[in-house]
């Protein structure tokens, strides 16, 4: 038993209380417990992909959807993203483990058991798969479907152990929310969504290569053949300057396809801010200074969450 001592019980103080020890464990057991399950859908990236995937339905619709529809898709594609990161979670166990930025996951810290995480994840895409089946369209489920077999099954078995190439060719999974909005709206995919696509497809090695950097001997650890960690900085510079001058410029195409300068001046304005930090990152490499990558990332979060807000605000207007 734990016992509630007041300071004084001549001062006015309440009598003694006791509380049973087993309840208070057990509700911090079950924050726990749902703290740590919530964890592996790596709720961060969840929240990055709804970025994209609001702005593309405004445009597909030319306005607001419906709210309906707009609150299936998001519940759908959250529950669908973070399915892919628990089943991502439960595959990558043996190297998250080994690596000092992960091995606090709830899978290496034995907080879930990997059985569990399975089921957990499962049952997500189980979930989020019948959701767009019922609510939303066929080619909408079909994109949710593949998205998370790609993700897991194609990215994460295979291609992030086996290539450096392992970003570029996972950038599919990370811009597939836009094209899956999009398909909800509308049923099909016009050139438009094609477009936001690229722009999230180039943008994730800018985006990712700076945090490889930074966790180059986390990735070397772990026998994981991330591009940093295998090739020179030459190769490395000049693969996130070239990504992410196609980024810009692929958002810049967009213009033309009945965008106006609500959408194209604030996209020129943050593109060219991106491109300058890109630049300052590689020139700073070069010259064996201070790396500091976590710059250029967390500054292409911001490019990217601005760019998009700059699409539904142009979509509204």
């Amino acid at each position: 038993m734990i016992t509630e001592r007041p300071v004084s019980s001549s001062a006015g103080q309440p009598p003694v209380r006791t509380v049973p020890e087993g309840a208070s464990v057990g509700r911090r057991d079950v924050r726990a417990v749902i703290a740590a399950y919530v964890a592996l859908t790596k709720p961060r990236i969840v929240e990055l992909l709804l970025v994209t995937t609001v702005p593309a339905m405004m445009l597909a619709e030319g306005g607001l959807p419906s709210l309906w529809l707009m609150a299936v898709v998001l519940v759908g594609g959250s529950l669908a993203a973070g399915a892919a990161s628990v089943i991502n979670c439960y595959i990558d166990r043996d190297i998250d483990q080994l690596m000092r930025r992960t091995k606090r996951r709830p899978l290496p810290a034995h907080t879930v058991s990997p059985r569990n995480a399975l089921v957990f994840g499962l049952v997500l895409a189980a979930v989020s798969v019948v959701l767009m089946l019922v609510f939303t369209n066929l080619l909408a489920t079909a994109l949710t479907l593949a998205a998370i077999v790609y993700y897991d099954v194609v990215y994460t078995l295979w291609l992030k152990r086996t290539t450096t190439a392992n970003t570029f060719w996972g950038g599919a999974c990370g811009a597939a929310p836009v094209l899956i909005g999009w398909a909800a709206v509308t049923g099909s995919l016009a050139p438009q969504a094609w477009v936001l696509f690229g722009v999230v497809f180039f943008w994730q090695m800018p985006h990712f290569y700076p945090l490889a950097m930074k966790y180059k001997a986390d990735y070397a650890r772990a026998g994981i053949p991330m591009l940093p960690v295998v090739a020179s900085a030459r190769r490395v510079n000049a693969e996130i300057l070239i990504f992410a001058w196609l980024t810009v410029a692929t958002s810049l195409a967009l213009w033309p396809l009945g965008m106006s300068a609500i959408y194209g001046v604030p996209t020129l304005v943050v593109g060219a801010i991106f491109l300058l930090e890109a630049h300052r990152l590689c020139r700073r490499v070069r010259r064996g200074e201070p790396e500091k990558p976590m710059r250029l990332f967390h500054w292409s979060t911001t490019y990217l969450t601005i760019l998009f807000a700059a699409v539904a605000l142009d979509a509204l207007i």
